[in-house]
């Protein structure tokens, strides 16, 4: 699933108090075990502030509350480095149980449980699979009547098709059959909130209840709208319910499953996690401290890193700081530098100005690509053009071949007659954008567009808001136009539905194209890699014909650490070096 990067998400998508006493050489006691140290702390800079306990949720879903999340959730299975599927034996287990129907058993090992003691259960995977599923919403897109409970991020297409689950007599396994083959079966599913905690703040008795609930709710019938308050109430919750700056009073709002817990935060400066001692259902972590500064800025990262009051940071590079990040080398600093499985962009809203396509091809035209690519990427890489495609990445088979006729050679150069000619006896549109103002790459993109829309006589507005504020007024709508980034995986294709389908969880423009959701619909269930890349390149075509807004380039990671840790090692994906915080120790 493809991450909103706040630092700003996605693929940039992807992208949280402490005072600093988890600085260098942090308060917690070290044991040595053989020449590595057991226990300690480490400091982390990172670029966007925490603003959910829920990263599965719409709003929820940023860079920094993925990572969060990771780190104090577990589950069947985590990504590597490489983007391999690395199963986790030691918390449960997943097979598949036959081919005609697609049927898929999880089963919760004995033992796993909550922060609060409460067993990982039955409950808590039906509470995930009704929340990703869709199955109950019921929503007509001709009337716009009906419901949409659970407002998940990710895309929704292979547990949409999915039959009510099969509970487990044993308490801890549910089996899902699909109505189709599909092609990203392998990471479809996991555990995520808390069923019970749901249940209690939704006003039931337990999560018995929850079950009873779901089990007694029929499939949604966008031909027959019901209502369902009970079950509205539950979904309102985990919609919006764990979302805060802050920790909350009631500690059953950020329980563990995973090897730490969140024990401060200090809103938009910091946090502070602790290692959660009774964690043995995933490979055991060395540091009993984790501790979060919520840094933007890359000259305060750099100058956290100089001063010890940072082990590890991974700032979002730029032109303009190029130089700060390499000058770290020499000094007992490891740099790594990398291309991220991410991209930023430029989204258009489908309402307002822009439900006219002239407008937007105009607003388009006026955009100065290059500049930005210039101003953002400038020779950190030695190909710094523009990306040219919404779904493939600049040396991934397809790319080069897709790019030749998807249409984006229309917005090579800047062409501000065009844009005129196409708004002539139009009346000249105002267009607010929304982006991560503590952003520094995000804010020189916003200028470089307002002052080039400006010559085709469009009023660009400032939209900017915090970084942990910016992802909630995604979800709210209200905008024009958007600066974002996704950053993802390269594991399967559910990413691609997952923004572009029509009323897909990710998709905060109101984006529709009939064509092009049939292709999507064709690839989730196509598992041939060569047809998945054919499917790809022709939404890819779509998207660029109905003028949906630009990709603007991919992004690039940078991760610094000092001499005093060890086990670092960064993914391109969303998580980046917290992908195996476990193998993180002191030198």
């Amino acid at each position: 699933m493809p991450v909103r990067r706040l630092m700003q998400l996605l693929t940039a998508a992807v992208a949280a108090a402490l005072v600093l006493s988890g600085c260098s050489g942090g308060s917690a006691p070290s044991v040595v075990v053989g020449e590595a140290k057991r226990g300690g702390s480490v400091t982390v800079a990172e670029v966007n502030a925490f603003s959910s306990f829920n990263p599965w949720s719409a709003k929820g879903n940023t860079d920094i509350n993925s990572k969060i999340g990771a780190i104090t959730h577990s589950g069947f299975f985590y990504l590597d480095d490489s983007s391999k599927v690395v199963r986790n034996d030691k918390f449960g287990h997943f097979e598949k149980v036959s081919d005609q129907p697609l049927k898929v058993k999880y089963t919760v090992n004995d033992g796993v449980k909550w922060s609060d003691g409460a067993p990982i259960g039955a409950a808590d995977l039906l509470l995930s699979w009704a929340a990703g599923s869709g199955y109950f919403d019921d929503v007509n897109p001709a009337t716009g009547k009906g419901t949409k409970y659970f407002s998940v991020a990710s895309d929704t297409t292979g547990l949409a098709g999915t039959l009510f689950p099969e509970l487990g007599s044993d308490g801890r396994s549910i089996t899902i059959e699909y109505a189709a083959p599909y092609a990203d079966w392998e990471v479809a599913f996991d555990v995520g909130l808390p069923a019970h905690v749901v249940a209690a703040k939704s006003g039931l008795s337990d999560e018995q209840d929850l079950v009873k609930l779901l089990k007694d709710t029929p499939r949604g019938n966008p031909d027959k709208p019901a209502s369902n308050p009970a079950l509205k109430k539950v979904s309102d919750f985990w919609n919006t319910g764990f979302d805060t700056k802050s920790v909350p009073d009631d500690p059953a709002l950020y329980l563990s499953s995973g090897p730490y817990i969140v024990r401060d935060i200090v809103p938009e400066v910091s946090m502070k996690l602790v290692r959660n001692r009774d964690y043995v259902w995933g490979a055991e972590p060395w540091l009993d401290e984790i501790n979060v500064r919520f840094t933007g800025a890359v000259p305060a990262a750099v100058d956290a890193l100089r001063s010890g009051q940072a082990d590890i940071i991974s700032p979002q590079p730029s032109a303009a700081t190029d130089s700060l990040l390499a000058g770290l080398s020499g000094q007992g600093i490891t740099v790594q530098r990398y291309k991220q499985s991410g991209y930023d962009h430029l989204d258009l809203n489908f309402s307002g100005p822009f439900s006219d396509k002239d407008v937007r091809v105009a607003f388009l035209k006026t955009v100065p690509r290059q500049a930005i690519v210039d101003a953002v990427v400038g020779t950190q890489s030695p190909d710094n053009k523009p990306l040219d495609s919404h779904v493939f990445l600049p040396g991934q088979p397809k790319y080069d071949d897709t790019v030749k006729n998807n249409g984006s050679s229309d917005y090579d150069k800047v062409d501000i007659d065009g844009a005129k000619s196409l708004l002539k006896g139009k009346a000249t549109p105002t267009i607010r954008i929304l982006y991560n103002r503590d952003n520094p790459n995000r804010a020189k993109a916003f200028s470089l567009i307002r002052d080039s829309a400006a010559l085709a006589g469009i009023r660009v507005v400032d939209g900017g808001q915090g970084s942990a504020d910016w992802a909630g007024a995604m979800s709210r709508g209200g905008f024009d136009a958007a600066l974002s980034g996704w950053i993802g995986t390269e594991t399967g294709v559910s990413r691609v539905p997952q923004i572009f389908r029509t009323g897909a969880g990710s998709n905060f423009t109101g984006y529709s194209d009939g064509d092009a959701d049939k292709l999507m619909e064709q690839l989730a269930v196509t598992t041939d890699l060569g047809k998945q890349d054919e499917l790809l390149a022709e939404v890819d075509k779509h998207i660029w014909d109905d003028a949906y807004g630009l990709p603007l380039y991919q992004t690039l990671g940078t991760t610094a650490f000092n001499s005093r840790v060890a086990g670092i090692k960064t993914s391109p994906g969303p998580l980046g070096v917290w992908w195996n915080v476990w193998e993180w120790r002191l030198s």
